[in-house]
């Protein structure tokens, strides 16, 4: 069942010059995952919260929102409660956002990692390969099998893109390194997530990682003696031994900025797609286990990616097949990235169709 809750500050106090108390903006925020999710959602919602520290606003938000027809008929009813702008959060939610935006011109729309806009509608997301490049580094140089277990949601750029940045920069620094990959076609399952990284650990990693959303493979990593690294949040407290670090997901001042172009009337539809250089991607601390010169392999990789020196998806890159499809001195576009569907040298399986 789907539950909503609505929040909100305080009601503006000041009064125009008829004596008329000025009527709040309202926000509505659409998660596919509970708020306890401790992954993805949870980190939406801890933009929605700060949004609403800092600017009188009053915030809606409906979680655990199915892509597809629930995510339309979500959305419309938010459009219709008068939210003058509506922060839709997952991939799957980019058609039904767009439909609904027809028929609500006036109301702003947001997509996060969505390709599709209009007048109306904007996209945003975060490089998050910028992190996966430093989780491979780790993994790379800490693995002692050579094999790095991948627990993956759906395949959709987004991900595949997580799955081969960690993977060139693993082998990097470490070229008999072999990443598997678990799908588990969910973004938020503890139970399929948990699953998925008892069998990778089975077939031999010792290491974990995900694009998933709950702690779950964490907690097996923690279980099995085996370390990991957390998605979305800091989830250190769910593995205070196997958590090496974690991408860290920060809504927050892209919320408060786009929230106050709506009030001030300078929104317009537009593309963000930041990383670590302007903090939508953070890295959490480095847990005991990390070795102080892996730390500081993995603090060059994030200085170089931040100062422009270095990129994830730089030449020469080969595919699966061993063919090199990114030549020494060359970089993947970002248009390319936003589509990329094929997997790196020393990753393990097949793309789902």
């Amino acid at each position: 069942m789907i539950k909503k809750i609505l929040t909100s500050v305080a009601i503006a106090t000041c009064l125009s010059a008829a004596g008329i108390a000025n009527a709040e903006t309202k926000v509505g925020f659409v998660y596919v995952g509970p708020i306890g999710d401790h992954g993805w959602s949870y980190q939406h919602d801890q933009g929605r919260l700060a949004l609403e520290k800092e600017l009188d606003v009053k915030t809606s938000y409906v979680e655990s929102v199915p892509e597809g027809a629930d995510a339309e008929r979500v959305i419309r009813q938010m459009a219709a409660d008068g939210n003058e702008v509506i922060f839709t959060t997952s991939f799957g939610y980019m058609n039904p956002t767009l439909k609904v935006a027809k028929k609500y011109p006036k109301v702003k729309f947001e997509h996060a990692t969505g390709y599709k806009r209009s007048a109306n509608v904007g996209t945003y997301s975060g490089r998050f390969y910028e992190g996966r490049a430093i989780l491979g580094t780790i993994a790379g140089k800490m693995t002692k099998s050579n094999i790095i277990g991948y627990v993956a949601s759906f395949p959709i750029p987004e991900v595949i893109r997580g799955i081969d940045a960690m993977t060139i920069a693993a082998r990097k620094v470490n070229p008999d390194v072999t990443v598997k990959v678990v799908w588990v076609n969910s973004w938020f399952d503890p139970g399929k997530e948990g699953d998925a990284a008892k069998a990778l650990i089975d077939q031999g990693a010792d290491i974990i990682t995900q694009h998933t959303d709950s702690p779950a493979p964490l907690q097996v990593a923690e279980k099995r003696g085996v370390y990991g690294f957390g998605q979305a949040s800091d989830m250190k407290k769910f593995a205070p031994k196997a958590q090496l670090t974690a991408i860290i997901d920060d809504w927050a001042p892209y919320y408060i900025e786009r929230v106050k172009a709506v009030m001030d009337g300078s929104w317009e539809s537009d593309d963000t797609w930041d990383g670590l250089k302007a903090g939508m991607v953070v890295m959490a601390p480095y847990g005991d286990a990390v070795p102080e010169d892996v730390r500081e392999m993995a603090d060059k990789v994030k200085a170089s990616i931040i100062d422009g020196s270095f990129h994830p998806f730089q030449g020469p890159i080969k595919n699966q097949k061993g063919e090199i499809v990114v030549k020494e001195g060359e970089t993947i576009s970002d248009g390319d990235l936003s589509k990329l569907d094929w997997y790196v040298e020393g990753v393990d399986g097949t793309i789902p169709k």
